[in-house]
């Protein structure tokens, strides 16, 4: 058993847990984590805050999914009368929210939970202000780093996004969220990420790729991590064929359902059919047999057939990518 299972063992016994706890992770990894004492009573209204904010949204979301299906029956309320229930229904949150930093001003981790909900409701520049100000609030706090990541990463500027991902794992090296959201980034702006980084196409796709690496390697039975990552070798001319093969037979072993398992099966068949290997390529197309995906088969089904009548190889990469489940 590690010194560390031993001493958490331990913790459990004691007066003040979070203290406890915290300082024996400090010794032990060298990483410092600030761990809430649960009796306290602003972390208790906290807690409350956060499952009001929970609720609310999964009620919205019910609402949402019932009024699709009475519309479907052609039946139900309005889309106007339903968005003015959700919006009532989130106003009480935004008011709990309020209140709670009213009095506890400098509380970072209500500031980021109000900017997560207020981006989730659709207030963006209203979320940016909350994450700025847990920012300025605790510098040393990567999720508002990544948070304002993410915001400059959809809204620009783009630089901005790979400057606070960086800064993001620069405070926890660890997170592969941060990873993928970086890797993620520097794959789609590609343009910006050579400008920022002063290298080349080939080496963004490189650095994209080992950030992806990374993170599956910190969280490596993520599923949509690893198809993530094998959908970025997508992009790359020529198409490197046998890393991209690996790449999704690694996805394939996380896949959680037949599903999944057979939406990995069409990309590696994608792969091998543009790659001229035609005789794998059929294999895995004949491996699926869900409803979802037989369109998409078929349609690879006939490229199949058609390039082994004009007995045409190529190692050019798909003009257009999968589209994901």
């Amino acid at each position: 058993m590690s010194n560390l299972l031993i001493g958490l063992l331990s913790a459990l016994v004691a007066t003040n847990q979070a203290a406890v706890v915290s300082n024996l992770v400090v010794q032990t990894t060298g990483v410092r984590v600030n761990i809430p004492d649960p009796n306290d009573p602003v972390e208790k209204e906290y807690l409350s805050l956060l499952e009001k904010d929970d609720a609310a949204q999964e009620e919205a979301d019910k609402w949402i999914r019932d009024h699709q299906a009475f519309e479907a029956a052609g039946a139900g309320t309005s889309r106007a009368a339903l968005a003015a229930r959700i919006e009532q229904r989130f106003e009480s949150v935004r008011k709990a929210y309020d209140g709670f930093l009213q009095h506890h001003p400098k509380h970072t981790r209500a500031r980021l939970a109000y900017g997560s909900f207020l981006n989730d409701t659709g207030q963006e520049d209203e979320a940016v202000v909350q994450w700025e100000k847990a920012r300025e609030l605790d510098p040393k706090n990567p999720a508002a780093w990544n948070n304002l990541a993410n915001h400059y990463g959809h809204r620009g500027p783009v630089d901005k996004a790979f400057a606070y991902y960086e800064k993001a794992l620069e405070l926890n090296p660890r997170e592969p969220v941060y990873l993928q959201n970086l890797a993620t980034t520097t794959y789609l702006f590609r343009r910006d990420a050579m400008e920022y980084y002063k290298i080349t196409e080939p080496q963004v796709f490189d650095r994209a790729l080992e950030l992806y690496r990374k993170a599956l390697k910190l969280d490596p039975t993520n599923f949509i991590l690893a198809h993530d990552l094998a959908q970025s070798y997508y992009g790359i001319k020529p198409l490197r064929t046998a890393d991209a093969l690996a790449a999704w037979k690694q996805a394939l072993d996380l896949a959680h359902d037949d599903i999944e398992r057979e939406g990995v099966y069409l990309h590696m068949a994608r792969v091998e059919l543009n790659s001229g290997l035609f005789e794998p390529a059929r294999k895995h197309l004949l491996s699926v047999t869900n409803q979802i995906h037989l369109d998409l088969k078929n349609r690879l089904l006939r490229n199949l057939t058609q390039k082994e009548n004009q007995g045409q190889t190529t190692n050019s990469p798909p003009a257009q990518t999968l589209e994901t489940k």
